[in-house]
């Protein structure tokens, strides 16, 4: 890619810009920020790793929303972090204000850019954007699943010793506390973790896997995650910068997969340089499926807020 914007220079935004300077996944990165000075002073401090880290990328920060001019991506970071005791749904009405706005930014000065969504809660934040922008499920996404799997292999990793190179995880569903993990598809190596795992500890991985979030945050105190969603951003910038057409969790708009539409939720995805290519579509068993459908009847009641809210 040539030119990614990152809207929002908070702690997620600066260290998703770190990584993808790091790894040079495009030739310029803009962030924009509505605090005075912050987007310039996070974009010279990150720019000043360069020598150290063997990167070109050039790094710029500005209060002016036209920065995101000629934006291949945009990855929206932007609103207000949940505090301890609060769920990502808390925090809706106050950042679907914000990202309307950072929407209406988006289509004046990067009217052909894809948009990725962090910013919680990004199930219904992505369908906001994808019906104020009016774009297709390829142009218009969010990153959730890939950030919660990877907690689901760290948690494995940690339960049985393996690496967690090792381990491939799923997770489906909204990205909060009605998530489903799929421990069916989930294995070490290809081989399946009720091999290695007791139903009992895998029970355990399964809900911790849905508070990881929630634990970090109360451990922290004063912060959100934001190195994993970081790296986890920079997964599928990745994927779509290199053409990898890689299978990832990502939240998409349902287009009659899964028996569902109006919605954007975690699903796995085809992620290329076109964007999201495809959903596929598992076959869920009854336990699955249950969880899944509990799940989308959240994310349902967020979508009937949006639309009160506004």
């Amino acid at each position: 890619m040539k030119k990614i914007s990152i809207v929002g220079a908070g702690r997620v935004g600066e260290t998703t810009a770190q990584i993808l300077a790091e790894q040079e996944l495009c030739r310029e990165i803009a962030l924009l920020d509505v605090r005075e000075d912050v987007p310039e002073g996070v974009a010279l401090d990150i720019f000043q790793t360069a020598p150290f880290f063997e990167f070109d990328c050039a790094i710029s920060g500005s209060n002016d929303p036209q920065i995101l001019r000629d934006s291949e991506l945009v990855i929206v970071t932007a609103g207000l972090p949940r505090k301890p005791g609060m769920s990502r749904s808390d925090v809706l009405e106050a950042n679907v204000r914000i990202i309307d706005e950072v929407t209406d930014q988006i289509l004046r000065y990067a009217p052909d850019a894809m948009v990725l969504l962090v910013s919680n809660p990004v199930d219904a934040l992505t369908y906001r954007v994808a019906q104020r922008t009016g774009w297709g499920r390829s142009r218009v996404f969010g990153q959730a699943g890939v950030l919660d799997a990877s907690r689901m292999a760290v948690f494995i990793a940690q339960e049985t010793g393996f690496s967690a190179m090792d381990i491939t995880t799923l997770v489906l569903g909204g990205h909060g506390d009605t998530m489903v993990p799929v421990p069916r598809f989930c294995t070490i190596n290809g081989i399946p973790i009720s091999r290695f795992i007791s139903e009992e500890r895998i029970e355990a991985i399964l809900e911790r896997t849905r508070k990881g979030g929630a634990e970090i945050l109360a451990l922290r105190k004063n912060s959100s995650a934001y190195d994993a969603p970081a790296a986890a951003v920079a997964a599928m910038v990745d994927a779509i910068s290199h053409n990898r057409r890689r299978l990832l969790p990502c939240v998409a708009l349902l287009e009659g997969e899964y028996g569902e539409t109006d919605i954007a939720m975690g699903v796995p995805c085809i992620l290329s340089e076109k964007g999201i290519e495809s959903v596929v579509e598992l076959d869920l068993n009854q336990r699955e499926r249950s969880d899944f459908d509990h799940s989308i009847a959240a994310l349902r009641d967020d979508i009937a807020r949006l639309k009160e809210i506004l």
